[in-house]
């Protein structure tokens, strides 16, 4: 038996104080680790170097705690009960660690309880202690941890059995607001943290049937309650999933506001996150690859498989929306559109496969430095549609008896049920078994190799017309439009960056592109163009209306000030438009299977 006690919080020092008692039979020093980083997460985050204290007894007194490498400690004490008491220094505002002040306490087990060597199995227990701060008067918890018994604000003692399911469920401590809903009898709540005025009942309107989509496809809920942890921020994106929970950060201005009509883009932003990672129910948390089942916490595990566990996540976390009829088809597009900008715009699709951009998440997508446009790609936003694709392929095939929904279910059967994991190659082979017909070359193509995407082609299966064009404007990421692209387009400047007081800070500069022809690389300091200064919102109108060949730069490189010739280029056509064909523009069997790709897997079940 393992306790944990979090005995204090120290609100201004962002430190939790940690009490550890180890009960055992097993002689022999105690091994105590950290795990590296949290699942779900694929990069090394070493959480262990947030503890900033620690120190053991026994009934004999202190015992001496050697560390052993970057996460691990040795406490030599041979008896049958040993206590550790440590400090764990807080204030990662993220969803993957853990944060502490005086407005809000978070943690993820991952960052805050060490692991003993040979109990990974072991019953524990953990106790949370009330605040003793005034400020903290009013706080209370919120979790999917097992209570064993806690008070009306969920302090006190909860238990389970093995350090896995610590580590599964994040805790929210504070202030915040609960919104209760149902899907299919299963309770599910989500609570919202510095939220400040919003339609909450809109919230758990819409929630309710995006979650119903994901259980109907998959033909059960899997969990006897889902809790959202929702922290609003002035700035801020992303979520983690968990077994029986998720922990989101939006911005408050994605919260829908009182009277919104249709969905705008930050709710539609909010709407597709939790609907991603609660689709993580089943897509990772237990259809998951098997390299990742019970994996080493202390080091990096790959697998070429996260294209499917966050692509396809990602093309279903939009599709539900529609299917849910949160939005309508034109919605839809608008969002799927954006996601092939996102794709178009990065030149390393044609030099990363999706099956390496998930190998090398670990040091590459995870770790992005300035070429990263140039030299990796997306597996979530190539990923959703490589699975776009996968699905009209499966459609095809089958004449469409077969599709993608179809693959997820049997992925469901066959691996998340069983809790067998999916080996590197076995979603294709799952896929070609279900329409009876080899799909080596799509995966070869799509997954494995990096050949361009046939867009057209797969949009048009499903009744719905596409176009590149150049981007209207600097915040242009296309959407659902059929309107002509004004012609002729503007030239680019062939780069990122970020606008200061005294220019442009490039951070990127993109490959082909009239930046890197001009000899610009980032970190330069851009403040000039044509003899005109220039901010982040003035560059396009200012390449706009120069003429000829070429117009002369000006900017600083480690503060010595440098002169070049920047080649006028036309903006490259990576900004993608789509609408839906009418009858007169496609086919009667491409119209039926577009209203199939978009209608309620509940309103097919009943």
């Amino acid at each position: 038996m393992i306790q944990y006690e979090i005995t204090r919080m120290d609100l201004d020092a962002h430190e939790f104080h940690v009490r550890m008692t180890v009960q055992r039979n097993a002689p022999g020093p105690l091994t105590l680790r950290l795990p590296a980083w949290i699942p779900g997460s694929y990069m090394i985050r070493d959480f262990a170097r947030h503890i900033t204290e620690i120190a053991a007894s026994d009934a004999a007194g202190d015992v001496p705690v050697v560390k052993r490498d970057k996460q691990t400690w040795e406490v030599a004490s041979t008896r049958d009960e040993v206590v550790v008491v440590y400090r764990v220094y807080a204030f990662d505002l993220s969803v993957r660690a853990c944060y502490l002040d005086r407005f809000r306490a978070y943690f993820n087990g991952t960052g805050m309880f060490l692991a003993v060597d040979g109990a990974r199995d072991a019953d524990w227990q953990l106790v949370i202690e009330r605040p003793r701060d005034a400020g903290a008067a009013g706080w209370s918890v919120a979790t999917t941890l097992p209570a064993q018994g806690v008070d009306g604000d969920g302090f006190g003692r909860y238990a389970g059995h093995g350090i896995a399911r610590l580590y599964d469920c994040p805790v929210e401590i504070g202030v915040f607001r609960r919104l209760a809903f149902s899907v299919d009898g299963v309770p599910h709540a989500m609570v919202v943290s510095d939220g400040g005025a919003f339609d909450e009942s809109r919230v758990t309107a819409d929630l309710a049937p995006i979650c119903a989509e994901h259980g109907a496809m998959f033909g059960e809920l899997p969990v006897d309650q889902y809790l959202f942890l929702t922290l609003a921020s002035a700035d801020g994106y992303g979520g983690l999933e968990h077994a029986d929970s998720t922990s989101l950060i939006c911005k408050r201005s994605d919260l829908p506001r009182v009277g919104l009509d249709r969905p705008d883009n930050g709710y539609r932003q909010f709407l597709a996150l939790c609907s991603h990672e609660y689709f993580h129910l089943w897509n990772v948390k237990r259809i998951r690859p098997a390299v990742l089942a019970d994996a080493d916490l202390s080091r990096e595990v790959h697998t070429e498989l996260l294209w499917a566990f966050e692509g396809i996540t990602s093309y279903y976390d939009e599709l539900a929306l529609v299917r849910s009829g949160v939005l309508d088809g034109d919605e839809y597009l608008d969002l799927l559109a954006g996601t092939v900008t996102r794709v178009m715009r990065g030149a390393g699709r044609a030099r990363q496969s999706i099956a390496a951009s998930s190998f090398d998440a670990w040091t590459k997508f995870y770790k992005q430095e300035e070429n990263a446009p140039n030299a990796i790609v997306s597996y979530y936003a190539k990923g959703a549609l490589v699975a776009f694709g996968l699905d009209i392929t499966l459609r095809q095939l089958s004449d469409d008896r077969v599709s993608l929904d179809d693959l997820m279910r049997a992925l469901w059967q066959r691996h998340g049920r069983s809790a067998v994991g999916v080996p590197e190659r076995g979603i294709e082979r799952v896929a070609a078994d279900l329409v009876d017909a080899p799909l080596d070359d799509f995966f070869a193509s799509y997954v494995y190799g990096t050949v361009e995407l046939p867009l057209t082609a797969w949009f048009a299966a499903v009744g719905v017309g596409v176009r590149l064009r150049a981007p209207r404007a600097a915040d242009d990421v296309g959407g659902q439009r059929r309107d002509p692209p004004p012609q002729p387009a503007a030239p680019a400047l062939g780069a990122r960056f970020t606008a200061q007081p005294d220019g442009l800070r490039i951070t990127h500069v993109l490959a082909g592109g009239a930046a890197q022809s001009a000899g610009l690389c980032a970190g330069d300091q851009l403040i000039a163009i044509a003899g005109e200064r220039v901010d982040g919102g003035n560059v396009a109108a200012v390449l706009g209306r120069v003429a000829g060949d070429a117009v002369d730069v000006h900017y600083f490189r480690r503060g010595r000030l440098v002169a070049a010739a920047l080649p006028l280029r036309p903006a490259a056509d990576d900004t993608c438009d789509l609408w839906q064909l009418t009858a007169d523009e496609s086919t009667p069997q491409a119209l039926a299977r577009r209203a199939a790709w978009w209608r309620s897997r509940r309103a097919q079940d009943h």
